[in-house]
């Protein structure tokens, strides 16, 4: 696919969807498909479905969709190639769905931009799940939150508007990036270890990988620069070191 092609690409905003969410599979399993389909629609999600990666650049163009799975072994470009595109325009949450369950395939794909993975073969119920829990955390709003702007020294934190302002400029995140960021700001200063990053983050007890918390905790501190606000504890965790400037 020629660059200028995908370069043309232009993700609209997905909006609020009252209905059946909508979730796009980007594999060129011709047999995976159609039983996912049907399984997803037990659970009152629309799985649409692409064999490659230009038809599934092109019918997120087209969206909305609400979640997008990718699978790693792809024709044009592989899974990593194709997640480094669609974060380049979007941060529609992205599980990567690794054939060999390779910890290197987890490990680059957190570091693309990817939310979350699943080594193959899987259970469907589980990437049900997965898929479900990644919605929720994306719409939901931090319940202990009173406020719904957290105010810092040059970090502005909007939770009903999911938005980050780094010293008035705003920051796109990817759905994980902005959670981890709200979890911290709850209350700043709070020590989060990475276990208790994980299962808040995910909603569930899971088994525990806690590079992937660091992997995304670096992504966030890129993105916050120049700001240095994201300390590590040694042995305890992580905490959000920002001084308060205003709001509630």
């Amino acid at each position: 696919m020629s660059s200028g092609l995908i370069a043309s690409f232009v993700f609209g905003a997905r909006m609020h969807n009252p209905g059946m969410p909508r979730i796009l599979l980007i594999d060129d399993d011709e047999h995976l498909a159609a039983p996912l389909a049907s399984y997803f629609a037990r659970f009152d999600c629309a799985l649409d479905s692409a064999s490659r990666p230009s038809e599934g650049l092109a019918k997120l163009r087209a969206g909305p969709y609400d979640a997008a799975i990718l699978d790693v072994m792809l024709p044009e470009m592989d899974g990593f190639a194709l997640c480094r595109e669609i974060r380049k325009e979007s941060d529609i949450p992205i599980v990567m769905l690794t054939a060999r369950g390779d910890v290197m395939d987890r490990v680059v794909g957190l570091e693309l931009g990817a939310d979350d993975y699943l080594p193959k073969p899987f259970e469907p119920r589980e990437l049900v799940a997965r898929v479900q829990t990644i919605l929720r955390r994306q719409r939901a709003v931090p319940a202990a939150a009173a406020a719904q702007r957290r105010e810092f020294e040059g970090l502005v934190i909007d939770l009903d508007r999911r938005e980050v302002l780094r010293q008035g400029e705003r920051v796109e995140l990817t759905g994980t990036e902005f959670e981890l960021l709200a979890l911290l700001a709850d209350p700043p200063g709070k020590v989060w270890s990475r276990d208790d990053i994980l299962n808040r983050l995910r909603g569930h007890e899971a088994e525990l990988y806690t590079r992937a918390v660091d992997i995304v905790v670096s992504r966030l501190r890129k993105k916050l620069e120049p700001l240095d606000c994201i300390k590590t504890l040694r042995n305890a965790g992580y905490t959000l070191a920002v001084g308060k400037s205003g709001g509630t």
